[in-house]
């Protein structure tokens, strides 16, 4: 819900400066009608986990955020970090409901737990790195920019999700799972090396 309001509303601000031209679509209708069926989809989620009822609900509601993603001109942010992460970080809300959707429907095909660690990992992790970079760049009266450290941090969270992911496809390889470990480490405490850095000679 909330990345829905900031993520359209910070990308046409960059866009209307930078890159005049196609912008995000404004809440609406549809998006309120995402919202209410991704809500039902975790509901039914939560006390059914498996069954062809969930797994079809929940795959609706994970093209209905890929729709809704597709209409905010994400692919014209490539060009500013700050903004493509957002998007990047909201992608996996779909990726969860649709990994989710799977599993309910084919059990043995992907553990439940995949789509938590998307969800989870993916869409929380990444989400409150990149609101958390923005806010700590503009509160502090910088230019909002993200530079080749805080990039990195992005990349790292968005790699640990991945690893997480795979780590989840493969209970008996622990590999994936400390390198997800690893680098969702090496992500947060990159924002706060990277914080102390700057503030320090703020």
């Amino acid at each position: 819900i909330i990345g829905g309001r900031i993520i359209p509303s910070f990308t046409r601000n960059w866009l209307a400066r930078e890159r005049p031209g196609r912008l995000p679509i404004p809440f609406g209708r549809f998006d309120g009608v995402v919202i209410v069926v991704s809500v039902l989809a975790l509901a039914l989620w939560t006390l059914q986990p498996e069954g062809a009822a969930t797994g079809l609900l929940l795959l609706v509601a994970g093209g209905l955020n890929v729709a809704r993603l597709a209409r905010w001109a994400g692919d014209r942010t490539l060009r500013d970090g700050l903004g493509v992460v957002l998007h990047a970080a909201y992608a996996f809300v779909p990726l969860g409901f649709l990994a989710s959707g799977v599993a309910a429907l084919f059990p043995g095909a992907i553990p439940a737990v995949a789509g938590i660690h998307v969800f989870g990992v993916g869409a929380i992790g990444a989400m409150t790195l990149a609101v958390m970079t923005r806010a700590t760049l503009g509160h502090t009266g910088r230019e909002l920019k993200a530079d080749r450290a805080t990039c990195a941090i992005y990349v790292a969270v968005v790699a640990s999700t991945l690893a997480r992911f795979a780590a989840a496809l493969m209970p008996g390889e622990t590999m994936f799972l400390h390198l997800s470990a690893t680098l969702w480490v090496a992500a947060f405490l990159g924002f706060a090396a990277a914080l102390a850095c700057d503030l320090s000679g703020f």
